[in-house]
C-alpha cells in the first residue's frame, strides 16, 4: 500500500463524536511513551501529523487522520501512565474502552508494546481484555533498532510464550523502528489485507 494523502480529520472526546460515514478504523493503542505517534508519522511519511511528545500521556482524544480518502487510521489515548490524576486516568479509560467495544467502526486494532521490556502486566490484561470480547487485533512490538537482531527475536517469543499460557492461537505479531523506518511495509501490507477482508 502507498499512503499518498494522510490529513488530519477530527479529534473526540467521545464515541459520537467520531466521524459518521463509511469509512473503517484501523485503531493505534498502547501505553504511554511506547512510540504510538512516531510510528504513525512513520507509517504516513507525514513527519508533524500525530504530535510527538516528551510526556508521555499527551494524547487525551480519539484522532482520526483520514488515508487516501478511504480509511482512517486511529491514534487513541495511551493508557497507564500513573502520573495522570485518577479522575483523567478513568475518563480515558471509559473513553477507549467505549470506542474499542462500541464503535461499529472500529476494523482492526494494533496494540503497541516496547520491544525492550518484559510483557508488562498492563498490556497483557489489556489483551485479554480484546480477547474477551472478540476484537480483532495484532501486535506491533516498538523500538526495534534498539535491540540486536536476535535479542529482537527473543523479545518476541517470550512474549508469545507468556500469551500462549492463555491464548490457544496468538495475535498477529510484527516488528518496527519509527527511527529506522523499519516495518513500514509490512505493517502497510497487513493495513491492506484487512481493509480487503469485510
Amino acid at each position: 500500500m502507498q499512503i499518498v494523502k494522510a490529513e488530519f480529520k477530527c479529534s473526540s472526546a467521545k464515541v459520537s463524536q467520531v466521524p459518521k460515514d463509511d469509512l473503517r478504523d484501523i485503531a493505534f493503542i498502547g501505553r504511554s511513551n511506547v512510540g504510538k505517534s512516531s510510528l504513525i508519522n512513520m507509517l504516513t511519511g507525514r513527519n508533524g501529523l500525530a504530535k510527538v511528545s516528551g510526556t508521555p500521556g499527551k494524547t487525551r482524544l480519539i484522532n482520526h487522520f483520514e488515508i487516501n480518502g478511504k480509511w482512517y487510521l486511529v491514534d487513541l489515548p495511551g493508557y497507564g501512565y500513573a502520573r495522570a490524576s485518577k479522575t483523567t486516568v478513568g475518563e480515558f479509560s471509559k473513553l477507549i474502552t467505549d470506542y474499542i467495544l462500541k464503535c461499529e467502526k472500529l476494523h482492526y486494532l494494533f496494540v503497541l508494546v516496547d520491544s525492550r521490556l518484559e510483557p508488562q502486566k498492563i498490556d497483557l490484561r489489556f489483551i485479554e481484555m480484546l480477547g474477551m470480547n472478540g476484537i480483532p487485533f495484532g501486535i506491533i512490538f516498538t523500538k526495534a533498532d534498539k535491540l540486536s537482531k536476535s535479542q529482537l527475536q527473543k523479545s518476541v517469543t517470550r512474549y508469545g510464550q507468556v500469551l500462549k499460557e492463555q491464548w490457544e492461537e496468538l495475535p498477529p505479531m510484527l516488528c518496527s523502528s519509527s527511527e529506522k523506518g523499519v516495518g513500514r511495509e509490512e505493517i502497510l501490507a497487513f493495513i491492506e489485507k484487512c481493509l480487503s477482508e469485510c
